[in-house]
């Protein structure tokens, strides 16, 4: 099982090898349909569920993409990590989540 948190150090673990930086990026689109029903959000209130579900599986899948690189560096932690958002294209209208961190081997 792969270890991966925010923190510069695992308890209870030591870090005996670094591996190096890893990264995990998504771009995904979001469609017309995501961007009527967040207007109507924005009109009467409330969270816009359909956003919340595209950004967490971007997320989850930036975090899953960077894992698979650690592991194949032969590391068996991700430490430090780090997680970013940003809005891409002419209106907006793509997402991108980067995940990075530093692959570790702990003992």
């Amino acid at each position: 099982m792969m270890i991966v948190t925010t923190t510069p150090t695992i308890e209870g673990k030591s870090i005996v090898e670094y591996k190096g930086i890893v990264c995990g990026e998504v771009i995904t689109g979001v469609n017309f349909v995501k961007d009527i029903m967040a207007g109507l959000r924005d009109v009467f209130g409330g969270r816009s569920g359909t956003y919340e579900e595209e950004l967490i599986t971007a997320r989850e899948n930036a975090i899953s993409e960077m894992v698979g690189r650690a592991q194949s560096m032969g590391a068996n932690a991700v430490v430090g990590i780090d997680i970013d958002y940003e809005v891409l294209g002419q209106n907006g209208s793509m997402l991108m989540v980067s995940a990075s961190g530093t692959a570790v081997v702990v003992r």
